[in-house]
């Protein structure tokens, strides 16, 4: 704990430094510190591979707000979303390089996607987990996979490489796709959802049975997505604002 205190007071920190302050052998630092970059509460940059603050550690306040305000304030959108489209919406946060689906709303159709609220699936083989991996920097995201990736399906995203080039894309597209990458016969739609700072807090996400999101029906699907992920954006700042 006290390093992950001189990691955010600091900023960065060199294992002779934490073995300095801990009054540990350089050894023992060196295996501390590994572990925090292995949890994602450090990562490692430069030639000299100082340690700076990780993925799990920055801006943890306000994480821990959207955390605790996020489901609430989105659930209406979630269900005013989930009539309009005619499909099943989820709410999704990372955790890790997991996506964490915390609330939803399932259609009502007779062939429809069931709800997968508590599950937490790759989020890299998610179209709500990539829609907020692609908001965050590539040094974050290859931090978040110190022993490379999980595969779910034959489609799921296979490499490190293949991860960043797929982020880039959904990035100049302003939202994510998943066909069968998760689940076969499966296909879902991902739009980032952001607080006031401007930060990825978390994602909604779209999903129908493969057949019922043809290309033609994207466009569509997202606008009501990018409405839906603006508004839950815009009450959750009201919401702090009165905190």
């Amino acid at each position: 704990m006290r390093l992950v205190q001189a990691l955010d007071e600091r900023g960065r920190l060199r294992v002779s430094e934490a073995a300095e302050l801990l009054g540990i052998a350089r050894s023992t630092a060196h295996r501390l510190l590994a572990t925090l970059k292995f949890r994602g509460f450090a990562a490692q940059d430069g030639p000299d591979r100082t340690y700076t603050p990780g993925p799990a550690l920055a801006d943890a306040g306000l994480r821990a707000i959207a955390r605790l305000d996020l489901r609430q304030v989105a659930h209406p959108h979630l269900q005013a979303l989930a009539q309009e489209v005619g499909e099943t919406v989820h709410l999704v946060r990372l955790e890790g390089n997991g996506a964490r689906f915390l609330d939803g709303v399932e259609s009502a159709q007779v062939v429809r996607v069931g709800l997968r609220t508590g599950l937490v699936l790759p989020a890299h083989a998610t179209a709500a987990g990539k829609a907020i991996l692609a908001a965050l920097p590539p040094e974050q995201v290859r931090a978040l996979y110190p022993r490379g990736l999980q595969t779910l399906t034959g489609a799921t995203l296979q490499t490190l490489d293949d991860v960043e080039r797929h982020l880039q894309e959904v990035a100049r597209a302003g939202y994510a796709t998943n066909y069968g990458e998760s689940a076969e016969g499966v296909a879902a739609l991902g739009v980032v959802v952001r607080n006031q700072a401007g930060q990825p807090v978390g994602a909604v996400a779209v999903a129908a049975p493969t057949e019922r999101m043809p290309a033609a029906r994207v466009p569509f699907v997202v606008s009501r997505m990018h409405r839906a992920g603006l508004a839950i954006s815009d009450d959750f700042l009201r919401t702090g604002a009165q905190a």
